[in-house]
């Protein structure tokens, strides 16, 4: 059939349009769990820069302030890993505790908890919660203490329990 002078043929997609389609599909077509843990893992960026600034910073003796490292062990399940923290003072009885947490090696989780502190025999006590999501396993509850050099904690919530130690770093 021979078109017709006033009918026009149908055209090919500009590439841009070609391109917006293929994207379209890759984000239809890339699986859950993968974008999952491309979100968690971008979290890291402003902790790992924020943690080699505080490296320049002495930490004062009198205070909890500045970088801690260690591990986090699970008594519950057995897990465990490397365990990162940047406290920050917020007020005079209360810090924050910037947490990043390796999971496995591969995944790495970053929360902040409020803590409530108060000195205690040449070191502080400390206690917080924070909420940290249902896929991370809700409320967590934290209590412990720590010393200039030393930090001890345990957590618990509805299905875990366990402890952090950590030092500061050399």
């Amino acid at each position: 059939m021979k078109p017709s002078a006033n009918r026009a043929l149908p055209r090919a997609p500009a590439r841009s349009e070609a391109k917006r389609a293929g994207r379209r599909w890759f984000l239809v077509s890339v699986p859950a769990p993968f974008v999952l843990a491309v979100v968690l893992l971008c979290g890291c960026s402003t902790f790992n820069r924020d943690w080699r600034a505080a490296a320049g910073k002495t930490a004062p003796p009198d205070s909890l302030e500045g970088r801690w490292e260690g591990r986090w062990v699970s008594e519950v399940s057995g897990h465990h890993g490397r365990l990162r923290c940047l406290l920050t003072r917020e007020s005079d009885d209360r810090l924050a505790a910037r947490f990043r947490a390796n999971y496995g090696k591969v995944l790495h989780f970053t929360y902040t908890v409020p803590l409530s502190v108060q000195t205690h025999y040449g070191g502080w006590e400390f206690s917080g919660e924070e909420n940290l999501g249902k896929f991370a396993g809700g409320v967590f509850y934290y209590e412990g203490r720590a010393s200039p050099t030393n930090f001890f904690s345990t957590y618990r919530a509805k299905h875990d329990r366990g402890f952090f130690e950590m030092r500061r770093p050399e």
